[in-house]
């Protein structure tokens, strides 16, 4: 087992008595094992944090990387859009 510390934690009342509400109805052991899970829980939420930053940099970067913006033909996209719609539509009623 590894080598426990002991802390001492300052909660809100609303916080202590949730602690207490989750050993009191048996989800947990001890307010140790609760607040242990609670770390775990937001080590996770961390990591995940930092994989989505890091995801967003990405994007950002191959945002910038492929050059200027330009301007979109939407009466071009709209038809493309509708002559695929029509191709799926033509599909189903031929199955």
């Amino acid at each position: 087992m590894q080598h426990v510390e002991k802390l001492s934690i300052a909660l809100t009342a609303e916080m202590a008595s949730a602690v207490r509400e989750a050993v009191r109805s048996g989800e947990y052991a001890s307010a140790s094992e609760v607040v242990r899970d609670a770390l775990r829980i937001w080590k996770a939420h961390q990591t995940a944090r930092a994989r989505e930053v890091e995801e967003l940099r990405r994007a950002w970067r191959e945002g910038v990387e492929s050059g200027p913006a330009t301007p979109l033909d939407v009466p071009k996209i709209k038809a493309k859009a509708r002559a695929a719609l029509a191709r799926q539509q033509d599909r189903k009623r031929r199955a």
